[in-house]
């Protein structure tokens, strides 16, 4: 599908399912031209392109820092310009804190690659491209999604949240670095109702009793909140909480 003449282009990467497609769904019906990402070939990805809206799909597997240069190389080739960056893709493991030997080495190479290297390549690749966004009046935007669990001792694995929180501080720190050009902020959602929770019972029950908005979030919810960060030309460096109040508690 033809970028629209003048239309601001989004990647929302990992986005053929849960929270990534329906930020890239919003985005779409906000007027963007979405270009979406996932590991399948671009022929089994077709029908979550149509469906999302997206003008786009480009396959990369982000745990290769070549293959994440590539994709924002192949996005700027087919569209000429990025102005929306988020950083959805990402990876967890269930492990009990208790049992240090099972996180090996290995698991945190691969929490690492995946939700810390990988969106700092992507980065560092899109910004002169989003520092040209910036200089048609409105600064670029970078969405990175973390979790809840990189805030509170909480989460399937030591390895995954510790590898969230690294994201987070690093939001942080490239909201310094790229202003006011570039505003880059993050989203830490609690439980979302996606595939990826399917039998986290006991999860579902705690955000049903003890959260005080009672339930779990849909990924709506998560979309709504990073699109109002996106439409907003003047917050940056915030990791914005969005667990139903369970913090709280």
């Amino acid at each position: 599908m033809p970028t629209p003449p003048d239309a601001r282009v989004a990647l929302v990467t990992g986005s053929t399912s849960g929270i990534g497609a329906a930020i890239a769904r919003r985005l779409a019906r906000d007027g963007y031209a979405v270009v979406i990402h996932g590991r399948r070939a671009r022929s089994d990805a077709e029908a979550n392109r149509a469906e999302i809206g997206a003008v786009d799909y480009i396959a990369a597997d982000l745990a290769d820092a070549a293959q994440a240069s590539r994709l924002i190389a192949e996005l700027l080739q087919r569209h000429g310009r990025l102005d929306v960056l988020v950083n959805n893709a990402g990876e967890s493991v269930r492990i009990p804190h208790a049992d240090l030997k099972a996180a090996t080495p290995a698991v945190w190479r691969r929490m690492m690659d995946v939700n810390v290297i990988a969106p700092w390549v992507l980065v560092a690749e899109a910004e002169a491209a989003l520092r040209r966004s910036a200089e048609t009046g409105r600064p670029a935007c970078i969405i990175n999604i973390g979790t809840h669990a990189a805030v509170r001792p909480k989460g399937g694995s030591i390895p995954y949240a510790a590898s969230k929180a690294a994201l987070h501080h690093a939001t942080r720190l490239l909201a310094l670095t790229l202003a006011p050009a570039i505003r880059v902020n993050g989203v830490a959602p609690g439980l979302v109702d996606t595939p990826m929770s399917a039998g986290w019972d006991a999860a579902y029950e705690l955000w049903n009793t003890r959260s005080p908005m009672k339930r779990v979030a849909q990924p709506d919810d998560i979309a709504d909140l990073a699109a109002a960060l996106i439409a907003n030309d003047y917050v940056t460096g915030e990791i914005v909480i969005a667990d139903g109040g369970l913090n709280l508690t």
